[in-house]
């Protein structure tokens, strides 16, 4: 397939938002539609004008953002649908008619000729009002496939650009799949949208490439109905990867992920391929040891195709290797002997936490080393209110041996508090200020146990440079674990950043 040219129809603003529990602001569906073209995608699919006004309000943001991707709109077999889609500017439609006998009589209540006649009757107004048109044979993975050719045939006939073979409910496998798209391949331009009910939706999406499709539907991070989508990421990589063919600009994809993971509240899962938390982390004193002599040893593909930097974990299968890397990216060198200590108290600890953090590996060479850290930044006093209509914080910490105090608010007690530190932090003037610009990379809750008297467990990573830090601190308190965790990892990188370069620190 290294010759051929296939696009994809990202349907995350539509199909991915009927997923349960998923709602999209339109400042959210912007913003994704957004990254969508940033990343090349051919077409966005920006909701279903039929849904209601405050939907074809957004559709209409969306058309008006000027994106070099095609914007359509979904639409069922009625002319009504095909007008609301217009009167929102969009370039094309999505016309979903039924394929499988379950659809056509029992869902919709009509015959196959009057299906037929219907979508002739559809393409050809949408066409005269110069839309572009898909059509998409609904439940085509459990239609007559004769039938679903007579369909695609009168929609190729009547002015369609294309013919959607869609396994909606995610039933088929891939020999199916590729019988049915190379059959309506002869007929016209095909495109495959695939479900993962079966587990199967990359592998029908490349099936159907294979058979001639040359655009697959898909969706951010595979969210959507039941098991999902398609995820658009792992059918770009794995089109990139194993047959040379580009369809996205794949170093966008991380922050395409993270960006639907914000806006759906559907956290990515650790070991979801591509963009998950574990793709190119290594734990295993093995993994790490051959990972640092060369970097393809255990990865398909360097992390940087995807907008991805590589970890090293530190866990209970931590070697030398690993724990002697993770120090010198943190300015730390140890001896041989303390290293042998080092990862020894290491392993002890993630048989106990299952998760050890840099503070943790740091705090425990300086017991190795026989050391006493100066802390620089200390949290001494915390305040936080939610009561009132804007949430507040106050904090009094001791930043290089100064007392500094400030407040904030935010959207909630943690955002205040967090507002709060950096400020106190950016009011010390000295060269702990700069800490007050680093990134928050992740925060999010571990753990928490049960009963009224419950312990939050947050953990964040922090970032400055090309450096990054990654602590864990507990409470009763969510706020207070949040703040102990956030002033902790500024101390640790700025000790980090004086420990390797220590002419720049005392200056």
């Amino acid at each position: 397939m290294s010759d051929r040219e296939v696009g994809l129809l990202d349907t995350t603003l539509r199909d991915g938002e009927q997923a349960p529990g998923v709602s999209l602001a339109p400042d959210e569906k912007a913003e994704i539609a957004t990254a969508l073209d940033r990343a090349g995608v051919s077409v966005v699919e920006a909701g279903s004008a039929c849904t209601g006004d405050g939907e074809r309000e957004t559709i209409r943001r969306v058309a008006d953002l000027g994106l070099d991707a095609r914007v359509t709109s979904f639409a069922r077999g009625v002319r009504r649908d095909v007008d609301l889609a217009l009167d929102c500017g969009v370039d094309g439609v999505n016309l979903v008619v039924p394929a499988s006998d379950r659809h056509v009589e029992g869902k919709v209540g009509t015959s196959r000729d009057e299906v037929v006649e219907t979508t002739e009757e559809l393409v050809a107004y949408a066409r005269d009002h110069g839309l572009w048109v898909e059509v998409i044979g609904e439940d085509g993975s459990r239609a007559d496939f004769e039938f679903l050719e007579e369909l695609a045939e009168a929609a190729h006939d009547a002015g369609a650009d294309r013919f959607c073979f869609a396994d909606t409910v995610g039933h088929t496998g891939p020999q199916r799949t590729y019988e049915a798209v190379s059959r309506l391949a002869e007929l016209g331009p095909t495109s495959a949208h695939t479900h993962d009910d079966l587990g199967l939706a990359v592998t029908n999406a490349l099936a159907g490439v294979a058979a001639g499709a040359d655009l697959v539907h898909a969706t951010v991070n595979g969210v959507g109905e039941r098991a999902g989508n398609v995820a658009l990421e792992e059918v770009a990589i794995a089109l990139d990867h194993c047959y040379g063919v580009e369809t996205v600009a794949t170093t966008e994809l991380y922050d395409l992920a993270r960006t639907v993971a914000d806006a759906t509240d559907v956290p990515l899962a650790p070991n979801k391929a591509v963009v998950g938390e574990n793709a190119f982390a290594h734990e295993s004193g093995i993994h790490t040891d051959g990972t640092l002599k060369d970097e393809r040893m255990y990865e398909p593909y360097p992390p940087e195709t995807v907008g991805r930097e590589r970890r090293l974990v530190l866990g209970k299968h931590t070697g030398r290797a690993g724990a002697k890397a993770a120090l010198a990216e943190h300015g730390v060198e140890v001896s041989d002997d303390e290293l042998a200590a080092v990862v020894a108290r290491v392993q002890r600890l993630a048989e106990q936490e299952k998760r050890v953090t840099d503070a943790d590996l740091l705090a425990i060479a300086d017991d190795v080393r026989g050391r006493e850290r100066d802390r620089r930044i200390t949290l001494l006093e915390l305040t936080a209110t939610s009561g009132g209509p804007r949430p507040t914080a106050s904090v009094r910490l001791e930043v290089d041996g100064d007392e500094r105090v400030a407040s904030g608010t935010g959207d909630g007690p943690v955002d205040a508090a967090v507002g709060a530190v950096r400020e106190a932090v950016a009011g010390s003037g000295d060269s702990a200020a700069v800490a007050a610009d680093a990134d928050l990379d992740s925060y999010h809750v571990d753990a928490i146990t049960g009963g009224t008297d419950a312990v939050v467990t947050v953990e964040v990573e922090m970032s400055q440079g090309d450096r990054s830090v990654t602590v864990r601190a507990s409470d009763g308190d969510i706020t207070r674990a949040s703040v102990t965790a956030m002033v902790n990892a500024l101390d640790r990188l700025l000790v980090a950043d004086e420990e390797a370069d220590p002419a720049t620190a005392d200056d």
